[in-house]
């Protein structure tokens, strides 16, 4: 019969001889220590191991700063390697705290994998998976199988996780899903720092709130403080109203958003496009700021009127927006165009307003006055009529020479369903100078009246007949009798060089503005891979008695499957049989 303390002071002696033979090699390492209840060996199933059990207290391992505790472990000196089952609790000062229903730990390569309800504790958040690889010496933890990050404000998911003990930052990768009271974040590829709360997007990515959704293919987002700045195909929907932009930053505690370079404001519910180069939005305001050389396009009937300026604010709710566009802000569609130093159009009421210099051209009929009104039947989304208040003047070119005129203090102008206007109204103090023909173009002579009210038919964007009423003036003379310096009413002045004839003219003499370049986010950082050639992933513990060395790894399944047959295995003694101690280097009890 072998005595089992002979036995163990020979196999000390051997183990010591071995360290005398390697002593760079052992130096480096320093061994496992341990305290145990019960202590045994099975040669057959765990040849040079022992296996400890917890009787009163668990089995406690410590390891270069390192402390496990769990209910029973299978422990080889020799390799300096051991398993933990049941109730297993690892701790490294105040940085890591993990607990989990299986654990490995060597102690040559300082390489632990633990199993099954796995819970990491740092001090700012809490990491849950159901397997976790754990590199000491680079102080990286690593899974791939699924897991959790929770930290006071936001739960993040993802297939692969890796923890950077040192630098306290995650990388988060495959279906990386951000959870927050305010917000729901999806990404393939996730940077988290959370001691700053700071957030790197990388790949399609999206941010949804109860009134907003992000999107960006490279993004940043502070947890913290809830704002954010967004890149590479970032946008924007508040409800009916998407932002495009070469980048974007938002803020949602206002719900406010800024956007830079090649902006496009769309409103799907008012059928309108805003575009510029600078743009703010506060959405709980109802409100848009854009600058830059802006643009806005509201479709109206088979048409669309497009409204530009130095700056525009767009406000109000939907179907209730005004827009405001001041210095040298300019109107077009394809019958009409003018300018006014601001322009100002409400949705609901149909009216725009051209205030201060204000000059209107319809077809080839120039409009001018202190303030110009355009008003659109609201059904038919058409333009109703119009009306110039104080100095109105029209001037249209004669069909051979010289010009149409008609001045008074206001005009009043009905359009027909082309939108042509069919009829002019001009009251109080009334001129005109008409060039008078016969059907078929021959010049009559040129007319001069004076009266109280005049009224003109148009048809076809020329006049047809002209009416006077009330204390009428009137000279009709053949045009050389017609001295050419009376041709022209007072305060005449043409300006159909000016004329806006198409989308293009909106911008023609205004400032070209050189884009500010974007500065953009930090490229993805790429890390050295978590297995090195010693601990590859195929064998992330390098040790034969690890249960990575014992099967190839196929899936969470089969390594828990492998894991509890492995604990049941085990069967720790009877209480009424003595306990037998290994005459190892054994360190004081500690307790948890």
């Amino acid at each position: 019969m072998i005595n089992l303390f002979s036995f163990r002071l020979n196999l000390r002696y051997w183990f010591c001889v071995a360290c005398f033979a390697f002593p760079l090699f052992i130096s480096a390492q320093q061994k496992i220590k341990y305290d145990s209840d019960r202590t045994r060996m099975d040669q057959e199933n765990y040849p040079g191991a022992f296996i400890f059990t917890g009787v009163e207290k668990q089995v406690y391992f410590i390891h270069e700063g390192i402390k496990v505790w769990c209910d029973q472990a299978i422990f080889y000196e020799e390799q300096n390697f051991f398993r933990a089952f049941g109730n297993v609790k690892m701790n490294q000062g105040d940085t890591i705290n993990l607990t989990s229903k299986y654990a490995e730990y060597d102690g040559m390569t300082q390489f632990a994998f633990a199993s099954e309800d796995v819970v990491l504790t740092s001090p700012s958040n809490v990491l849950t998976t159901d397997s976790l690889f754990f590199n000491r010496i680079k102080q990286e933890s690593f899974y791939r199988s699924g897991g959790m990050v929770k930290d006071s404000s936001s739960t993040i998911n993802s297939i692969v996780g890796r923890y950077f003990m040192e630098r306290d930052k995650y990388a988060f990768r495959d279906d990386v899903v951000v959870t927050n009271p305010e917000y729901k974040m999806n990404t393939e590829i996730l940077d988290f720092y959370p001691e700053s709360g700071h957030a790197y997007l990388y790949g399609p990515s999206t941010i949804i709130g109860e009134t907003s959704k992000v999107y960006c293919e490279r993004g940043f987002y502070n947890t913290t403080l809830d704002e954010g700045y967004f890149t590479k195909n970032a946008k924007i929907d508040y409800d009916s109203r998407n932002v495009v932009g070469d980048s974007i930053y938002f803020r949602r505690a206002d719900n406010f958003a800024s956007a830079t370079n090649n902006i496009v404001v769309t409103d799907t519910l008012n059928q309108s496009v805003v575009k510029g180069h600078y743009a703010e939005v506060y959405k709980d305001l109802d409100s848009l700021f854009i600058t830059k050389n802006p643009i806005a396009s509201t479709k109206q009937d088979k048409d669309s009127v497009h409204i530009a300026s130095d700056v525009l604010m767009i406000t109000g709710p939907e179907k209730n927006r005004i827009i405001r566009a001041f210095k040298d802000a300019r109107i077009y569609k394809t019958d009409l165009s003018g300018k006014a130093d601001s322009i100002w159009s409400g949705e609901a009421s149909g009216l725009t307003k051209m205030i201060t210099n204000p000059i209107l051209w319809a077809e080839e009929s120039q409009i001018t006055g202190d303030t110009i009104h355009l008003i659109s039947n609201q059904e038919t989304e058409k333009i109703d009529s119009l009306k110039v208040f104080y100095d109105a003047f029209m001037v249209m070119k004669d069909s051979i020479e010289g010009y149409n005129q008609v001045k008074g203090k206001e005009m009043y102008a009905l359009f027909n369903d082309e939108n042509d206007i069919e009829e002019v109204n001009f009251i109080k103090n009334t001129e005109t100078i008409y060039y008078v023909r016969e059907d078929d173009g021959t010049l009559v002579g040129i007319d001069k009246a004076l009266s109280a009210t005049i009224k003109l038919l148009m048809k076809d964007n020329d006049i047809e007949d002209v009416y006077y009423y009330n204390a009428v003036e009137s000279d009709l003379m053949p045009e050389e009798e017609f001295p050419p310096n009376a041709r022209k009413l007072k305060n005449f002045n043409w300006r159909g060089d000016e004329m806006i004839r198409s989308k293009a003219d909106l911008f023609k003499d205004r400032k070209a503005f050189e884009l500010v370049p974007i500065q953009g986010l930090k490229a993805q950082e790429i890390e050295d891979a978590f297995f090195d050639d010693t601990n590859s992933s195929e064998n992330p513990i390098n040790n034969s008695n690890s249960t990575f060395q014992q099967k190839n790894i196929k899936g969470k399944q089969e390594d828990e499957s492998a894991n509890k047959n492995e604990k049941n295995s085990i069967k720790p003694q009877t209480k009424d049989k003595p306990k037998e101690k290994p005459q190892l280097e054994k360190i004081e009890n500690k307790k948890e």
